[in-house]
């Protein structure tokens, strides 16, 4: 399977992105979905994730401006973020599992080769 991310850019402290990944050879509907980041320097990190039931979860630093949600028939997950700031600087990566525990942890053998996001002050 592959994952292909895109959505990210530069923008100003304050604005929007919507990122995009796109899942193939995947029985996308009954796996959880994670986006991720990684700014430089530092570890990657869970965002946000989405449960195979449509539950969703986000890290703190978040929370109130990102929202993740998918699309199964077009084997989609999104991440809708606003109110962006300079700390949400970053590679985004998605990825997805069967066991909402491995998106969790990012315990994954491989990525994507994901989508930068770089935001002004």
């Amino acid at each position: 399977g592959q994952l292909v991310e895109s959505g990210g850019g530069l923008v100003q402290a304050g604005g929007s992105l919507r990122l995009s990944c796109a899942a193939s050879g995947r029985i996308f509907s009954t796996n959880a979905m994670g986006w991720y980041r990684q700014a430089p320097g530092k570890q990657r990190e869970l965002v946000a994730g989405v449960t195979s039931f449509g539950s969703t979860s986000y890290r703190d630093s978040v929370k109130g401006r990102f929202t993740i949600s998918r699309d199964n028939a077009k084997n989609t997950v999104y991440l809708q973020m606003n109110s962006l700031k300079p700390e949400d600087t970053g590679v985004y990566y998605c990825n997805v599992d069967r066991r909402w525990s491995t998106v969790v942890a990012g315990d994954f053998g491989s990525w994507g080769q994901g989508t930068q996001v770089t935001v002004s002050s």
